[in-house]
């Protein structure tokens, strides 16, 4: 069991016969009355958020979360594939389980996937990425103003501010949890 008071991000819990995530938390402590937790929690097999206010007190049971490495093999149009790197199984998602991570994904990296009850529910790239630039403008000699960016298109589509000396062709390093540019890395 977990109570209300002791939310954390990315906790989650078992609520109305479905399954949330806290997204982001704050204990409100009001001069006048009792103190509250607000929460804006997201439900795990539709995507929704909600914000919702809890009493400390309130004791909710904790999800059963397992987490695997899986292998991203290939997408036919409508599901994106992975598979078992010790089973060699394969599972089927839909583009809304893989929407926030397959922006970084290439054919054979690996990825970490969230399963409640034996379900798939979501998927996370690795926390950096190697990805090549496969269109931008091209930057202009002695254009050196101080940390400006030019926006590039990466090999997987995803569109990412970059550094002006940076050009198509080039390799870069990203990182997936905020989506900018660490480095040039060829």
């Amino acid at each position: 069991m977990i109570s209300a008071g002791d939310f954390r991000n990315g906790v989650t819990f078992e609520m109305d016969n479905d399954v949330y995530t806290i997204v982001q938390f704050q204990h409100v402590k009001p001069g006048k009355g009792s103190a509250f937790v607000r929460a804006k929690i997201k439900n795990i097999k539709t995507g929704s958020t909600v914000e919702r206010t809890f009493s400390p007190n309130e004791k909710f049971s904790k999800a059963d979360i397992s987490t695997k490495e899986m292998q991203y093999l290939y997408n036919d149009g409508e599901l994106y594939y992975f598979m078992d790197g010790e089973t060699y199984d394969q599972i089927p998602l839909n583009y809304d389980q893989v929407a926030d991570a397959i922006v970084y994904l290439k054919e054979n990296d690996n990825a970490t996937i969230r399963f409640h009850s034996g379900e798939a529910f979501s998927v996370a790239p690795p926390l950096f990425v190697e990805l090549e630039i496969t269109e931008t403008e091209p930057g202009f000699k002695g254009d050196t103003a101080q940390g400006a960016t030019k926006p590039a298109t990466v090999e997987t589509g995803a569109q990412v501010n970059v550094p002006l000396f940076v050009e198509e062709g080039d390799v870069i390093r990203i990182d997936t949890r905020t989506g900018e540019y660490m480095e040039r890395v060829k």
